[in-house]
């Protein structure tokens, strides 16, 4: 990938990298919905990633091409506005280093990615962590990787307009091999927890695309950002209250007296999965994979059910793959409506329930799903350059 992206820079720029980044996509094992929410989350980054190959030029213009696409885009740094398209997230790169006092230089990009576009492994924040690497290095801005994930989740947020958390960022830039990342997204602290070598994670695509600036996932925003306002009228929680984390699973009884029904499920599924995040990582600190297991199943229902993010083909998936006995249980990961599923499994028995699902979801939609196995890998980083130090 480093190759191709250098050598379509020099062929359609004429340019020479002087950077060249990389940012991983990751799945998220367990916590979804939680990280808007100020609550836990335990991604990891994945083997799939976004590469990036840059040179600077001097007249503050961001010219693009990205060759999954086959598209290019040119934008004026002076006067970034959102296009609605898939150059947003390199504008919203440029906008947050604006925005947080840097100058950034203009740039010839040009961009590749092995992860698929709206497939829940957060093809965003990978291009956008990406993107910030390259405009940072060729800006000479001395940012962290922890910076370059919080000006990621900025930008995502308020010039995209993505209500989201900082799960998709963190991952993907402060990932670590054969590690889940255990985020905490109210203090954002961040703590490694190793992944047992007994057991392996398959992805399975549901092939139903998804969009995370729908209406869908805003109006699960709203609704949590209503709850917490009425469990304010209710006294059930101090009116300094920023988020649902400030309430515990242990106040469901007395929400569920204030709340309408679908604002308590949603609630429920919130305060719930935060409980869940904790018992995952306690059951693979204990080396216990079948209680991880059971831990995604019941996040699983818990997200089809109280927060009604699923659709048949993930239901499907997971039905299929928890039937089969190699299988520690499954969910799907992302923010829903479609992507993808992820599902633990024993490694001798990884082929037999890919097998099974790519057979099952064949027999009941009619076309296949793509199953692959995935490894928790690095976060983000600069590539060597020939001829350019890559710090």
């Amino acid at each position: 990938m480093q190759q191709r992206v250098t050598q379509a820079l020099a062929g359609r720029f004429d340019r020479r990298a002087e950077v060249v980044a990389r940012a991983p996509g990751r799945v998220n094992l367990i916590g979804e919905h939680t990280d808007y929410n100020q609550g836990l989350v335990m991604p990891c980054a994945i083997d799939r990633e976004t590469v990036v190959a840059g040179a600077a030029r001097e007249d503050g213009v961001l010219r693009v091409a990205s060759l999954d696409l086959e598209d290019e885009a040119s934008l004026d740094l002076a006067s970034l506005r959102r296009r609605g398209d898939w150059s947003d997230y390199l504008a919203a790169a440029a906008w947050s280093l604006q925005q947080a006092g840097h100058s950034v230089a203009g740039a010839d990009l040009v961009v590749t990615s092995s992860l698929p576009r709206g497939s829940g492994l957060s093809s965003s924040a990978a291009l956008g962590v990406a993107v910030m690497q390259t405009l940072a290095a060729l800006s000479e801005l001395p940012l962290s990787m922890r910076e370059i994930a919080d000006l990621v989740w900025h930008g995502e947020c308020d010039f995209v307009g993505v209500g989201c958390g900082i799960l998709d960022p963190y991952a993907s830039a402060l990932g670590r091999a054969g590690h889940a990342l255990r985020i905490d997204c109210r203090d954002r602290s961040v703590v490694e927890v190793p992944l047992s070598e007994r057991a392996t994670f398959l992805i399975a695509q549901s092939g139903v695309p998804r969009a995370l600036a729908e209406g869908r996932y805003k109006e699960r925003v709203a609704e949590c950002e209503d709850a917490l306002e009425k469990a304010k009228g209710a006294a059930l929680v101090a009116e300094s209250a920023e988020s649902l984390r400030a309430l515990a699973s242990t106040a469901l009884p007395a929400l569920e007296a204030v709340l309408d029904p679908a604002a308590f499920r949603r609630v429920r599924h919130v305060l719930t999965e935060n409980d869940r995040v904790e018992e995952f990582a306690a059951a693979f600190a204990n080396g216990e994979l079948a209680n991880a297991g059971d831990v995604l199943q019941r996040g699983m229902r818990s997200l089809r059910d109280d927060y009604q993010v699923s659709v048949p083909e993930l239901d499907a998936l997971c039905e299929i793959a928890d039937a089969h006995p190699a299988c520690h249980g499954s969910r799907l990961t992302g923010a829903g409506w479609g992507g993808c599923t992820v599902h633990l499994v024993d490694p001798d028995g990884a082929d037999a329930v890919s097998d099974a699902i790519e057979a099952g979801f064949a027999a009941a939609f009619g076309r296949s799903a793509e199953v692959a196995k995935v490894r928790a890998s690095a976060g983000a980083s600069l590539l060597p350059v020939a001829g350019v130090s890559a710090a």
